[in-house]
């Protein structure tokens, strides 16, 4: 079993275009560190979020935002959080097992373009969409997060030693 399971599974049958990022693709490539919430890219149709939500809801995820989750599926809603609310995620929690999932609205990397060159991982009946070290480095390289600087400099060890960077 790898945690959030139940929540990769539904994906997969579900169709959900998303790909995996943050901590738990940064030790699915290779590094090394603590982490306790899933971060998801996903292709920001608001078909492809309504069934993010719709699955996060049916898992018992709630969010602490006052809001309407369902929100994140409507384009214009979305645009205003990201612009007036200066939005980056939007984050759904189960308190009764300390699991969170972000859903990262507001990247410099889209989902297309990390779709593009993604590493797909088979653990066992599923198959996880995760984002490429190069598009990963990307992410984290301007958030101004002491962890994340510490993530590029190991993505970069990693690439070298898989022998390409």
């Amino acid at each position: 079993m790898i945690i959030y399971e139940e929540i990769l599974q539904e994906f997969q049958t579900n169709k959900v275009k998303y790909i995996l990022v943050g901590g738990i693709a940064f030790n699915l490539l290779g590094g090394e560190r603590t982490t306790h919430d899933m971060d998801i890219l996903v292709d920001m149709t608001n078909d492809n979020l309504a069934k993010v939500v719709s699955i996060l809801n049916k898992k018992g995820y709630r969010v602490k935002q006052p809001v309407d989750p369902m929100g994140i599926a409507n384009e214009k809603i979305r645009t205003d959080w990201i612009v007036n609310k200066n939005m980056k995620a939007f984050n759904f929690y189960k308190e009764d097992e300390m699991k969170e999932v972000d859903i990262i609205i507001d990247s410099p990397v889209q989902y297309s373009d990390a779709r593009k060159d993604c590493v797909r991982i088979k653990i066992d009946s599923m198959v996880i969409p995760v984002i490429s070290i190069r598009n990963l480095i990307k992410m984290k390289k301007d958030t101004g997060r002491p962890v994340d600087a510490i993530d590029v400099n190991m993505l970069r060890m990693i690439e070298r030693l898989k022998g390409k960077g």
